[in-house]
């Protein structure tokens, strides 16, 4: 058996912040391994810049690839179409059956999760982790999920506080500056070598 951790979001790129998120949930829920899972088309909004989902795809492994604890999956850009958790969480059950999955969220994600399609079977498929920066408090909206939601494992995790965005990230490349320290060595030679979001 084993304990992994999901964590789904554009990476449009990935950077520095969201690893110490996938590392801060590894240590704090004694994960064995926390998966980065890149979406193919999101929900509701356009991906501003986007190079494509096998590109997003290559970012997160080679932002993943020197970590023992942390990878990259292609669950959701392979099945293609619009991402819905809930679908992703089937489908990784079916292909690890033994597997214990968290699904690793932001405050701000989880504020939305009674919106998401089919939000109980969520919660029946996986342990909900809902992240909060340092100064920010994920007790109350873990409280009310827990409370929505009677029977359902729902956690809260600190996070070292890192104020970087892939919108940064995608500026500051379109501008021609240094993006060096703001995502891992690989994540910032891809993008020039690729020419992404200049």
């Amino acid at each position: 058996m084993s304990k992994v951790g999901l964590l789904g979001g554009s990476f449009n790129p990935p950077h520095i912040g969201h690893l110490v998120c996938a590392q801060e949930a590894a240590e704090q829920l004694e994960l064995d391994r926390v998966v980065l899972v890149p979406l193919h088309t999101p929900t509701h909004r356009d991906l501003p810049a986007d190079p494509g989902a096998l590109a997003r795809l290559a970012l997160c492994e080679a932002a993943t690839g020197q970590s023992d604890r942390l990878g990259a999956s292609p669950i959701e850009v392979e099945r293609g179409g619009t991402s819905y958790t809930v679908d992703t969480l089937r489908s990784w059950r079916d292909a690890n059956p033994s597997d214990e999955i968290t699904l690793i969220v932001g405050n701000d994600v989880a504020a939305e999760f009674s919106s998401w399609r089919e939000p109980a079977e969520v919660l029946e498929l996986a342990r909900l982790a809902i992240v909060a920066r340092e100064g920010e408090s994920e007790l109350l909206l873990s409280e009310e999920l827990s409370a929505g939601f009677p029977g359902s494992d729902v956690v809260g995790v600190t996070m070292t506080r890192v104020d970087i965005s892939s919108s940064l990230v995608r500026e500051r490349v379109g501008a021609g500056r240094s993006i060096e320290y703001l995502v891992p060595e690989p994540v910032a030679s891809l993008i020039a070598a690729e020419g992404w979001y200049r």
